[in-house]
């Protein structure tokens, strides 16, 4: 469980975070969405450590991330997985290679472990028969699903996804999503996934909370989305003709 309280963060004066609060369930998919520049990207940047909250708190698991200690942050950092947007995926490194590669960086496992380690996830996201493929040999679908083995291999408590559908196909997005929600639920995960694709809210909204300018316009479930008279959110989730649609068979 992550929870956040009044978590403020600015730029150069410009106050981009203003007191976000909420509190992010593990075994869900909690989703964090909003128009460019509404804050998503800072706040999920807190949430990793890469940023300093300039006020508020942040609680992992009951513990505030402000008072814990150098090697209680080091064991905390340990416990994370990211799945970026572009994959990140290294290019001379095979799938398996890459999928190993954070055990080899932060533990002290055998080799045999790891490797045993890395072909059960490889196998979980269903590449069994890429192991020994490059990056540049696979779909942009299949370097997702290498970037989510790698995330979850040393089965982390927290998983982040920044825009984990990005630059795929409607129907390879639909499978990615579904994929961090299996794992997120079997494993009990606390996943926070950044996003501004409607159909992953659609698909995989349990927790949503809405940015606006910084500011906290919204949270609820993809269930009550369509039922809330907020002006705010309906002007983003209602842009286009078909969710005007869709917002209708809900109605």
């Amino acid at each position: 469980m992550i929870e956040l309280r009044d978590i403020t963060k600015s730029f150069d004066g410009v106050e981009v975070l203003k007191g976000i609060c909420m509190t992010f369930e593990p075994g869900k998919t909690n989703l964090i969405i909003g128009q460019s520049g509404s804050g998503k990207t800072v706040l999920l940047k807190c949430l990793l450590g890469l940023h300093q909250p300039d006020g508020g708190t942040m609680h992992f698991n009951h513990q505030a991330f402000g008072e814990m200690n150098e090697d209680e942050r080091r064991t905390l950092r340990r416990e994370m997985g990211m799945v970026f947007q572009s994959s990140a995926l290294f290019d001379s490194m095979t799938v398996l290679e890459n999928v190993m590669f954070p055990m080899q960086m932060l533990t002290k496992q055998s080799e045999t472990a790891m490797r045993k380690a890395a072909e059960e996830v490889i196998e979980r996201v269903n590449l069994v028969d890429a192991n020994h493929k490059l990056p540049a040999e696979l779909s942009g679908g299949m370097q997702k699903r290498v970037a989510i083995a790698r995330a979850v291999v040393m089965k982390p408590k927290y998983l982040f996804c920044d825009e984990p559908n990005s630059g795929l196909d409607p129907q390879t997005a639909i499978v990615i999503d579904n994929l961090i929600r299996e794992i997120t639920q079997e494993n009990n995960i606390t996943t926070v996934i950044n996003s501004h694709d409607m159909n992953s809210v659609m698909e995989i909204g349990d927790t949503i909370l809405f940015l606006k300018n910084g500011v906290k316009a919204w949270e609820g479930s993809k269930e009550l989305i369509f039922k809330t008279d907020n002006e705010v959110i309906n002007d983003f989730v209602y842009s286009s003709n078909l969710m005007k649609k869709v917002k209708e068979v809900y109605q």
